[in-house]
């Protein structure tokens, strides 16, 4: 790597051009409520030209204070376009508290050079864009990196091989592994696919035909995910095919060499630069951020995570004040040497039915689990079996296939859900237990334990941990989903994760678990005979049958029961679960 130098009498003096940010950016920055006051006046300016290490132009807007003085500079890296809502919220924002931005597009997007290819040239272009910044005459020497989604993916390949000059990184609901983004224990994340499609093809080309093609995709949506075969029925949504899409859809298998070089996640195995993790429990990326953060800390990096009531979306929307705040604090404390606005604690989680903060010292608090047992009648109990002969059974059906119904989606329908209408089908079962005498706090991974037999040998099984008041009203938590592949009628063990949470269920509500053969078009659906649901053309339905060696595993421990510090959210914090945003994907 080359040696950066940084004096600043070996660079000509630089004279600001006296470009302001777009009107449409400035329209935008004047709704906003809740931010920190404007530092500094802001200028703008656009189109610069940043060479790739191949000769690809990236262009590139530079946003920066209209104040004598040395500033750190941001890089954020987007396949989003630098429009809307980008210049606002990265470019404007934060060269108003006091630093250069250098808002880029990626290659083959926003008129940048060269060919999109969803993960295979950020590392190179992002180490060529440092190569560039060192040649500027206001760049000080001192950078950060910033943003959401694959803007997150960008900052990890860039850590891959950090250079000398990057001190902090934010990273909000963000992305290191795309085959976890595409694929559950290789069941195509269907709707993810298609969303994430979308979003790459058209958001860059600006938002009038994003929010066309969004609603293009809502309109076709039932054709695309019932097609017999699966494959290259989005072209109807997007207007033609898109390789890189076709490849994602087609390679469920992990170790497939497909996806060889396509995780930038082992940065954080060695990493040493400070790095503040943002996430929402109903984020579709929530999971990549916790295995993140236990990476990080492994490695002895100073990092912090922060976990709101939010969905993927709205994290940048209703949870934008708390994000921005939280991003802000940790970049003038690495960039600029100011920890004034850093929490006293590593970790602050939204805790769900109780509507509040807590700050923790770690994440999470206790590998300690109690087991919840399904009982005949729908009971779930905390007295284990003592046998483990069949306790019931369900038939799912692929040409008919349950539901999904809110929970962590990149679109706006994600979120927590009345999940009553649900729960009524055929094919779903319930399990619930008494109402509660007192508080139950469940801070930590959840997972399942399910002893289960089909009569195909081959099927999906979706569990779900749902919340339910007094009213009846079952509202999801955390869920999860595994692929099943049994011998015969004898019952075979799978675990299935269920990511994590924090919640408080309130005395008198009750816990119940969920248990479904799908949750469709979240998940494509598995066509019962071991083909490729991509491309099977047959169904056959499948009849799951549970048995009484299953458990509902829920981490409490003694720690996890006790708050290190509680904070009530205001009226915007509280509401921000249940909103959608359009505004960003992928």
């Amino acid at each position: 790597m080359t040696t950066p130098t940084h004096d600043a009498a070996l660079n000509p003096a630089w004279t600001p051009p006296a470009g302001k940010p777009p009107w449409s950016t400035r329209m935008m920055r004047a709704i906003w409520r809740n931010l920190p006051a404007k530092q500094h006046e802001v200028g703008w300016e656009p189109g610069l030209v940043v060479p790739a290490a191949d000769g690809s132009p990236l262009i590139t807007d530079h946003y920066f204070p209209r104040t004598e003085g040395d500033f750190p500079t941001l890089v954020v890296r987007s396949p989003y376009g630098r429009g809307l809502p980008w210049s606002p919220m990265y470019g404007l924002l934060f060269a108003e508290q006091g630093f250069h931005v250098v808002l880029q597009s990626c290659r083959g997007t926003g008129g940048s050079g060269g060919q999109f290819d969803l993960w295979r040239n950020e590392a190179a272009d992002g180490q060529a864009t440092v190569s560039w910044l060192r040649e500027q005459p206001w760049f000080n020497g001192t950078l950060g990196t910033v943003g959401p989604s694959y803007l997150g993916y960008v900052q990890w390949a860039l850590a891959l091989d950090p250079p000398p000059e990057l001190k902090a990184m934010v990273i909000q609901v963000g992305l290191h592994d795309p085959y976890a983004l595409f694929h559950t224990d290789g069941a195509l994340r269907l709707e993810n696919a298609l969303v994430v499609g979308v979003g790459m093809t058209y958001q860059h080309r600006g938002m009038a035909p994003f929010v066309r093609a969004t609603l293009r995709l809502q309109r076709r949506l039932r054709g695309i995910v019932t097609a017999q075969p699966l494959r290259g029925a989005y072209v109807s949504a997007l207007g033609r095919e898109v390789p890189w899409l076709d490849d994602v859809m087609t390679h469920p298998d992990a170790n497939d060499p497909y996806w060889v070089g396509a995780s930038p996640g082992e940065a954080a195995e060695r990493l040493s630069v400070p790095t503040s993790l943002i996430t929402g429990w109903h984020d579709a990326l929530v999971d990549q951020t916790f295995e993140q953060y236990g990476r990080l800390r492994q490695a002895g990096c100073d990092t912090a995570l922060l976990v709101g009531p939010w969905t993927h979306t709205s994290a940048l929307q209703q949870g934008w004040p708390e994000v921005f705040a939280e991003s802000l604090a940790w970049l003038r404390a690495y960039l600029c040497a100011d920890p004034s606005g850093l929490r006293p604690t590593g970790v602050r989680v939204h805790i769900g039915g109780e509507n509040a903060w807590r700050d923790l010292d770690d994440w999470p608090l206790s590998p300690a689990a109690t087991s919840w047992f399904p009982a005949p009648d729908g009971h779930l109990t905390q007295q284990a079996p003592t046998d483990t002969a069949p306790l019931t059974s369900f038939r799912y059906d692929p040409a008919a296939p349950t539901p999904s119904l809110g929970g962590p989606l990149l679109s706006p329908a994600a979120g927590p859900r009345d999940n009553s209408a649900l729960e009524a089908r055929e094919d779903v079962l319930t399990f619930t237990g008494p109402p509660l005498a007192e508080p139950v706090d469940v801070l930590g991974p959840v997972s399942a334990r399910l002893s289960v037999s089909t009569d195909t040998g081959y099927a999906d099984v979706f569990t779900r941990l749902c919340d339910v008041d007094a009213q009846g009203r079952s509202t999801n938590v955390c869920d999860g989903l595994a692929q099943l592949r049994t011998a015969g009628q004898a019952p075979s063990e799978v675990t299935v994760p269920m990511s994590s949470t924090a919640y408080r269920f309130a005395a008198g509500h009750r816990i119940r678990w969920q248990i479904s053969g799908g949750a469709h078009p979240r998940y494509a659906r598995n066509p019962g005979t071991g083909e490729s649901s991509v491309d099977a053309k047959e169904f056959t339905p499948v009849r799951i049958t549970l048995h009484t060696g299953s458990a509902l595993m829920l981490p409490r421990g003694a720690q996890a029961a006790q708050p290190l510090g509680v904070q009530q959210p205001d009226a915007q914090t509280a509401g921000a679960a249940e909103e959608g945003y359009s505004g960003t994907v992928g």
